[in-house]
């Protein structure tokens, strides 16, 4: 069984299908909220820092999708800026395992290190609100 700590945004139904695919396969979550984490440049580096930067950001956030930030004009510093003061901006899930960290649900050879096949990846990492709606449902009331 593998340990993994899965940082989410609560209430997000692609979150959950992410959460039980790695259940399926035998995983040991332990769930974390992504938003109340108390988080440093240092520790988001570990999930982050090996991707471009425009793909720091959560595609969905609402100040993604307005087009308030444009996650392609940022550069490391002013994108973790944003990140660290807006933790919905983040690209969800992260993923911490004894076979590395991650953010998204993208990483094949980390999902594969856990026994996720990529075929059971196709509709795991877009996220499963109606395309009309600002954001995944927060208990929080957050879009």
């Amino acid at each position: 069984m593998s340990a993994v700590v899965f940082y989410e945004k609560p209430g997000c139904r692609t979150n959950a299908r992410q959460k039980a695919l790695l259940e399926r396969h035998g995983c040991e979550l332990s769930v974390r909220n992504l938003l109340s984490e108390r988080w440093t440049a240092a520790r988001l580096y570990q999930f982050l820092g090996h991707r471009p930067v425009a793909e720091w950001f959560n595609p969905a956030a609402p100040k993604i999708r307005s087009g308030d930030i444009d996650p392609h004009a940022q550069n490391r510093r002013s994108a973790m800026a944003l990140l660290l003061q807006d933790p919905l901006l983040i690209r969800r899930p992260l993923l911490d395992t004894r076979f590395g960290k991650a953010a998204g649900f993208d990483d094949a050879t980390l999902l594969g290190a856990l026994g996720v096949c990529r075929e059971e990846l196709d509709d795991k990492q877009a996220c499963s609100r109606p395309a009309d709606s600002a954001g995944c449902p927060d208990p929080g009331g957050r879009p």
